[in-house]
């Protein structure tokens, strides 16, 4: 079941010749959130960056998934989050016992954002790296959308145990068939975009959001789509990775019932081999290299 709450809204801005995305979760959320007992400040990321790569997807024509990534060397050394074309999300964070000396993403050490697009129609991936020069993902976000698209963007995102939510607000292009556009309508959204609050984000309807924030810049909602928890994990996809890994090594992690177990970090699911089963997983590449190989 989906919940009514887990919605991607586009929106226009017809004066201000600015549009957006807004996107709240909530069952998804707990979907992923509840599947480890993340610290409050790796839960708080972890939302902040589904909401993240759920709303990058509302602007972007594509089908495939998009993911944002973040790498460290420090006690978050992963947080992962990742969105379909068709609304399905998932995500995970790994972190260590203790985040001392940890406030925000910038004291990470070494710290790698990266964010992925890749194009199931094309078989094309794109990967964008973003340095990690400010504490707020937002920020980096935004960063991001200046170097790479050269496209000014704001993005606000909000977390918290029961929901997670972004909205993201660009001029459009002229040309983009608003043609009353008023030429102070982006600066003008801007500031009415600034004091938009995390428990307005959060806990009013899309629609209650956008009149609140741009009721006299024509605001009206032109898409709305369901947003799901989704994993695309399978035994096929499963069989792939111990292939990469070689036989000798799938041999050797078959445990003392006789099968090796693998589970999905993202949904939990288990999947078990029996030697049968792996000498099927390697007879269906008999030329496969026993190393591992990328892709």
């Amino acid at each position: 079941m989906i919940d009514a709450n887990d919605q991607l809204h586009r929106f226009l801005l017809e004066r201000a010749g600015a549009g957006g995305v807004i996107v709240q979760l909530e069952e998804s959320w707990q979907e992923v959130v509840g599947r480890d007992d993340y610290p409050p400040r790796v839960a708080a990321w972890l939302g902040q960056a589904l909401a993240a790569c759920a709303v990058l997807t509302g602007n972007t024509k594509f089908r495939g998934s998009l993911s944002i990534q973040l790498k460290s060397d420090g006690p978050v050394r992963l947080l992962f989050a990742q969105c379909t074309d068709e609304g399905q999300l998932r995500g995970l964070a790994q972190y260590a016992d203790s985040l001392d000396g940890v406030r925000d993403l910038a004291d990470l050490v070494n710290p790698i954002l990266a964010i992925t697009i890749e194009n199931a129609a094309t078989g094309h991936r794109y990967q964008g790296l973003v340095p990690v020069e400010h504490g707020e993902l937002s920020q980096l976000i935004e960063n991001y959308f200046e170097q790479s698209e050269q496209l000014p963007t704001r993005i606000r995102l909000a977390s918290d145990g029961r929901r997670c939510a972004a909205i993201l607000l660009q001029p459009i292009a002229s040309g983009g068939g608003i043609g009353d556009a008023d030429p102070d309508g982006w600066n003008r959204a801007q500031h009415l975009f600034a004091t938009l609050t995390d428990a307005e984000l959060l806990d009013l309807p899309a629609v209650e959001v956008l009149r609140r924030l741009f009721h006299e810049e024509g605001a009206r909602l032109i898409e709305s789509r369901p947003l799901r928890f989704g994993c695309q994990c399978s035994r096929e996809r499963v069989a792939a990775v111990l292939r990469n890994l070689g036989r000798d090594e799938a041999m050797a992690a078959i445990q003392d019932d006789g099968r090796v177990e693998v589970t999905c970090e993202f949904c939990n699911t288990r999947y078990h081999f029996d030697r049968i089963d792996l000498e099927q997983v390697f007879r269906a590449l008999p030329d496969a290299p026993s190393s591992p190989t990328a892709h």
